[in-house]
């Protein structure tokens, strides 16, 4: 698969052992490329509007701006796909209103972040 056609995707959270593990859940598919890496949400409105990714992962407590914040602040036509990875299930219900592909709790396992990628690699093809 060329590069022209790979998935970009932009990991948001403000712990680094988070990014880290979705990266490495990434890793063996060469279908997609994380084009970013963001630990707050003004650093992830910047990077949306600058790198205009296929999807993103977004946590929802951050500093600066939270995940629904970030969603706000984006324009609704261009907006990429959501999948939510958070340690908050309370939120999950206004996650599917603000139209997330997908709501991961946290701690996921492999399988679970794996049917959320396929579903939302299958949407974006």
């Amino acid at each position: 698969m060329t590069d022209a056609i790979r998935i970009r995707a932009l990991v948001i959270d403000d712990e680094p052992l988070a990014r880290d593990m979705i990266r490495e859940m990434l890793a063996g598919d060469s279908e997609v490329e994380i084009v970013a890496e963001c630990a707050n949400g003004k650093e992830a409105v910047e990077a949306i509007k600058s790198l205009s990714p296929d999807l993103i992962f977004l946590d929802i407590q951050m500093p600066e701006l939270g995940g629904f914040e970030v969603l706000e602040s984006l324009d609704e036509k261009r907006s990429p796909y959501v999948i939510f990875a958070t340690a908050y299930d309370q939120y999950a219900v206004r996650a599917f209103e603000v139209h997330a592909f997908d709501y991961l709790l946290k701690p996921f396992d492999q399988q679970r972040f794996d049917a959320a990628w396929q579903r939302a690699k299958a949407q974006i093809k």
